[in-house]
């Protein structure tokens, strides 16, 4: 059974930083097969893409929102995926989710649909 655990959230004041992390278990080689890509939802609001990396780990893709201040990567020895989030603003304030694609070697995607597993998500708050 696929789980994916988000942590690493918290408060933090507007030009701060954060860094998630999401573990994945359940399969084996579990970040060197299959995309990762991480969402998030704001109150009153559709769960949106922050970013994504391939399985290859040798593409990212990143929401306009976000270029240049968020980094995705990962552990291949931890199967855990990373959200490094720098200069971070107000409308970041969300839930994060880290999401995860049930066939390997898929093209790195960013919709909703194309990932099958889903963390629980963690509070990210953003103070001004």
């Amino acid at each position: 059974q696929v789980q994916l655990v988000e942590s690493g959230g918290g408060l933090v004041q507007a030009g701060g930083s954060l860094r998630l992390s999401c573990a994945a278990s359940g399969r084996p080689f579990s970040t060197t097969l299959y995309n990762m890509a991480w969402f998030r939802q704001a109150p009153g609001k559709e769960r949106e893409f922050v970013a994504a990396l391939s399985w290859s780990g040798g593409t990212t893709y990143y929401a306009d929102s976000v270029k240049g201040r968020f980094t995705i990567s990962r552990d291949n020895a931890k199967n855990t995926a990373y959200l490094q989030m720098d200069s971070l603003k107000p409308e970041d304030t969300a839930i994060y989710y880290c999401a995860q694609n049930s066939r390997p070697r898929r093209p790195i995607a960013t919709t909703r649909g194309e990932y099958d597993y889903w963390g629980q998500g963690t509070q990210v708050t953003v103070s001004s």
